[in-house]
């Protein structure tokens, strides 16, 4: 074996055991939400169940156009293991009036750090795994009623 490679597996060996004994972060605990009354969330109180944030704005004319699907998909999966958020950056007034304005009975926060979390466009969902683990991403207008996106949202 040349000293190359032993110097290679060492170093990979050495990156690997390192990462093993560093305290794992999950995908939902990167996530950094308040409510409207500015209270920091605590996404640990999450773990264990499936976690469905569709991030928004009041001048989102898709998020809007999607609310009404999500509110069907969230009526359908009452009584299961899932949290739907609805995350926006905008000022808590904002979001306060366009709730007073909207039907809608979504669990409404506002996202602290959309910035770091890559999202590009609006509307963008994550659905997050038991284990905090982001297993679907997508950018854009989705009907989340149909049967083949309720059982993306359930996991199956």
């Amino acid at each position: 074996m040349s000293i190359k490679r032993t110097i290679y597996i060492f170093i990979l060996g050495m990156a690997l055991l390192s990462q093993g004994c560093s305290q794992v972060q999950s995908d939902l605990d990167k996530i950094e939400l308040a409510t409207l009354d500015g209270e920091r969330i605590n996404m640990n109180d999450f773990k264990g169940k499936i976690v469905f944030m569709n991030f928004w704005a009041t001048w989102c004319k898709p998020c809007i156009q999607e609310m009404p699907t999500i509110a069907k998909a969230q009526e359908q999966l009452k009584g299961q293991d899932i949290v739907f958020l609805f995350p926006s950056e905008e000022d808590e007034d904002l979001i306060r009036a366009f709730k007073e304005k909207k039907d809608f009975d979504f669990n409404y926060v506002q996202a602290r750090n959309i910035s770091a979390l890559n999202i590009q466009a609006l509307p963008t969902t994550f659905i997050f795994n038991p284990n905090g683990e982001r297993v679907f991403s997508e950018a854009g207008f989705r009907d989340w009623s149909t049967p083949e996106n309720l059982a993306l949202i359930r996991g199956n």
